[in-house]
C-alpha cells in the first residue's frame, strides 16, 4: 500500500509542474495580449496565443478580472525576481538598472485598466497595490545601491520616486500611438548617471 501510494505522489509532482509551467505560459500570453490589446481583449484571443481552448482559461480564471490579477502578480513577481538576476548577469549595475526599467515599463503599460477591472473591489485593488510596492520597492531600491556602489551614478534617488517617475512617463502610452514613454523613460534614467569627470 505505502509503495502504491509513494508512486502516485511520484507521479503527481510532474503533472502539477506541467500544470504550473501551463498556467504561467497563459498568463504571459494574457499579458502579451493585454499590452497590444488592452485589459478587455477577447479572451479567445488569448487562449489562441497560449494555445488552449478558452475553457481553459475559464477553468482557471472564472471572470475577466481573476485573471486581470492573476497577470499582474504573475508581472510583478517575474520583476521581482529579475532584479537580482540582471545585477548578475549585465555588463554593469546601470545597464541592469536600465534593462529593469524596461520591464518595469512592460510591466505598468500591461497594469493600465487594472483599476477599472477591479472597480467593485477597492480593498483587492488596494491590496494589490501594497503588494506590488512590496515586492518591486526594494529590488529597485538594490538596483539603485548597486549603480551608486559602482559609480555609475549619483547617489540620493530613492526607489519609490524613480518608479513613480517612470510610472508617470507611461500615462498617455495608450491613447496617443505617437507617445514613446520608453524613450522618455530614457532619459530619466540617463539623467541620474554620474558625469565622468575630464
Amino acid at each position: 500500500m505505502n509503495d502504491s501510494d509513494g508512486g502516485a505522489g511520484r507521479a503527481a509532482r510532474p503533472k502539477r509542474a506541467d500544470a504550473q509551467r501551463n498556467k504561467s505560459n497563459l498568463l504571459d500570453a494574457a499579458a502579451a495580449i493585454f499590452v497590444t490589446s488592452g485589459v478587455e481583449a477577447p479572451i479567445r484571443d488569448i487562449a489562441a496565443k497560449a494555445g488552449v481552448g478558452t475553457a481553459t482559461i475559464y477553468r482557471h480564471f472564472p471572470t475577466r478580472a481573476d485573471l486581470i490579477i492573476a497577470v499582474y502578480r504573475h508581472q510583478v513577481e517575474a520583476c521581482a525576481e529579475a532584479g537580482p538576476t540582471l545585477l548578475t548577469n549585465a555588463d554593469s549595475p546601470f545597464a541592469a538598472l536600465r534593462q529593469w526599467a524596461d520591464l518595469f515599463v512592460d510591466f505598468l503599460v500591461t497594469k493600465h485598466g487594472l483599476a477599472n477591472a477591479l472597480q467593485s473591489d477597492s480593498g483587492g485593488f488596494d491590496a494589490l497595490h501594497a503588494y506590488f510596492l512590496d515586492r518591486l520597492v526594494p529590488v529597485c531600491a538594490q538596483l539603485l545601491d548597486a549603480a551608486v556602489d559602482a559609480g555609475e551614478i549619483r547617489p540620493g534617488t530613492h526607489a519609490y520616486e524613480l518608479m513613480r517617475g517612470i510610472g508617470n512617463l507611461c500615462i498617455g502610452h495608450d491613447s496617443d500611438p505617437r507617445y514613446d514613454p520608453r524613450r522618455l523613460v530614457e532619459l530619466l534614467l540617463q539623467g541620474l548617471r554620474r558625469p565622468r569627470s575630464s
